[in-house]
């Protein structure tokens, strides 16, 4: 039977876990939320540092394992080439680790930096210097390492699926050289639930931003009101559509919307930096990685340690944002790591990690640099006051009134509404997709079963929307964050358990190579000796 295939044990905990948080949100709604709004106030105070401390050593791990013999292992048969093109292949993982958080942030996080800037610098007598890093810490926020660690996870998971044919993709069982039978335990499973409980609170946080930023645009283009049904009629839209790919399977579904994703994405860039202010944008953006590659370690490690002191006033920048952007990746990285793990066969690990760090933070860069620097440009000229939109209506309407500056601005609103709603669809229907893996003991023909997919891609949308309807959907993005704390020792111990196996596999093979290399001294003399003397005889001649 078909349905032996489902692992039940986690399939039925996670569901009750979910339930288990969801319905005391529902009932005591206000205590739950100051409950999780001052466990996760601890989380990042006291645990900041060692958030920072995880982002900067996942990066230069992985920039290692690149280089490394481990890194040349081929994902799949000798002679097979890539499942997907490598145009394919960046839309896919770009869509499934963005989301449509990138048409919201890209183009208004500059706002938020702008009015309270990092470093402790004033908006007002630090004008240019404010102006410089609102452009450019949204760029580092979603770049290297936020990339790196998504691409962790992907190595182990894509190791142990294509080169040691394990029959499903699953944390506890990249865990298994380490935990041996325990993977098979309530250990395992709670590793997996764990996994299961952030993934659902991530596309949270994502449904969060995304569906209020498109019933704005639909209002802006309709004159409808934007409320609460327009909200749900909304989410109910993207579902079906996100529910229908993930029936059809991955290579027909997921990967027509991606492709479709990064079609949309170019023309509305390209528009966007041609009609506006072109060389603005290109300077700005340019100038933002030159400070970013001159303060990279600054930034990376900043935890404001002075704020104790009294002349020392403290902004709460870095929990704010950095160490709330390092935990919200790390909630997501088992979700988009199993996914980049799931279309990566064919490729060596050198390209997963490689590929993943650069495609997705050129990506990132485009919008941010782009979508992002001609809303910063309407602010800093006087054409538009962004900020006081922002501060009286909330980001949505900021969001839409920057588009609405663009020439032909109903016809860019309406493109970035249905913009919104590929990226939203394409992030649930990959995260279905994972979900349906999970929850299974084995795929097959590579693929979840469709009832399982569909079951999942349900539960994402209701459980949100209720929390939505009760005004507790916050709190849910909040506990998903505190939740997945323990994931950075997961993540330790996903990146240990690679190196252990992958490199005693390396040593047993025949192809393998020792680094270390032992030199004949006494072999070297000789021939030395010999070439010397051809050296001079040649010379006599």
């Amino acid at each position: 039977m078909r349905t032996r295939l489902i692992d039940w044990p986690t399939f039925i905990i996670s569901f009750i876990v979910i339930l288990a948080v969801v319905i005391p949100l529902i009932i005591y709604p206000e205590a739950g939320s100051v409950f999780v709004a001052q466990l996760n106030s601890v989380m990042s105070d006291r645990f900041g540092f060692l958030y920072l401390t995880m982002g900067l050593a996942i990066f230069f791990f992985l920039i290692f394992v690149a280089f490394s013999q481990n890194g040349q292992v081929k994902l799949g048969e000798e002679e097979e080439p890539p499942e997907f093109s490598t145009p394919a292949w960046a839309g896919m993982l770009f869509s499934a680790g963005i989301g449509s958080s990138i048409l919201y942030w890209g183009t208004i996080e500059w706002a938020f930096y702008y009015q309270g800037p990092p470093f402790g610098l004033s908006p007002t007598s630090d004008q240019l210097e404010t102006i410089q890093w609102a452009s450019t810490y949204g760029i580092f926020h979603w770049g290297p390492i936020a990339w790196a660690i998504y691409a962790l996870p992907a190595v182990p998971m894509s190791y142990f699926f294509y080169v040691r044919e394990k029959p499903i993709i699953k944390i506890s069982e990249t865990l298994r050289p380490l935990l041996k039978g325990y993977s098979d335990t309530m250990i395992g499973k709670l590793i997996d639930v764990l996994f299961i409980f952030g993934l659902l609170g991530g596309a949270g946080t994502t449904l969060a931003l995304g569906t209020p930023l498109i019933s704005r645009g639909i209002s802006d283009l309709t004159g409808f009101e934007d409320n609460m049904l327009l909200r749900t009629i909304v989410l109910l839209v993207v579902t079906v559509i996100f529910a229908i790919s993930a029936y059809v399977g991955l290579k027909e579904g997921i990967k027509r919307l991606s492709n479709l994703n990064l079609g949309l994405s170019i023309f509305l860039l390209l528009f966007v930096l041609i009609t506006g202010p072109t060389l603005f944008i290109l300077e700005t953006t340019t100038n933002s990685v030159g400070l970013i590659l001159d303060n990279f370690f600054h930034m990376s490690t900043w935890t404001e340690p002075f704020a104790l002191m009294e002349s020392v006033e403290e902004t709460g920048f870095p929990e704010s944002w950095t160490v709330f952007y390092w935990a919200w990746w790390l909630v997501y990285a088992p979700f988009v790591g199993l996914f980049i793990a799931r279309i990566s066969r064919g490729r060596t690990i050198r390209q997963v990690i490689i590929g993943s760090m650069v495609y997705g933070s050129i990506g990132c860069l485009l919008f941010f640099g782009i979508m992002g620097n001609f809303g910063l440009f309407l602010q800093i000229t006087g054409e538009f006051d962004v900020v006081q939109v922002l501060n009286d209506q909330g980001a949505p309407a900021a969001i839409i009134s920057i588009i609405n500056q663009l020439p032909f601005s109903n016809v860019m609103v309406a493109i970035f509404v249905f913009l919104s709603v590929v990226f939203l669809a394409t992030t649930f229907d990959s995260s279905s997709y994972i979900l349906a893996s999970v929850t299974q003991k084995r795929l097959e023909d590579d693929e979840p079963l469709r009832w399982n997919r569909m079951f999942w891609a349900f539960t994402i949308c209701l459980l949100p929307l209720t929390l939505m309807y009760l005004g507790g959907l916050e709190t849910l993005q909040t506990a998903s964050i505190v939740g997945g704390f323990p994931l950075i020792f997961i993540m330790f111990l996903i990146a240990w358990s690679f190196m252990k196996t992958s490199t005693r596999d390396l040593k047993i093979d025949e192809q393998y190579e020792p680094k270390t290399i032992i030199l004949d001294m006494k072999n070297i003399r000789q021939k030395l000796k010999r070439r010397r003397k051809k050296k001079q005889s040649n010379d006599e001649e």
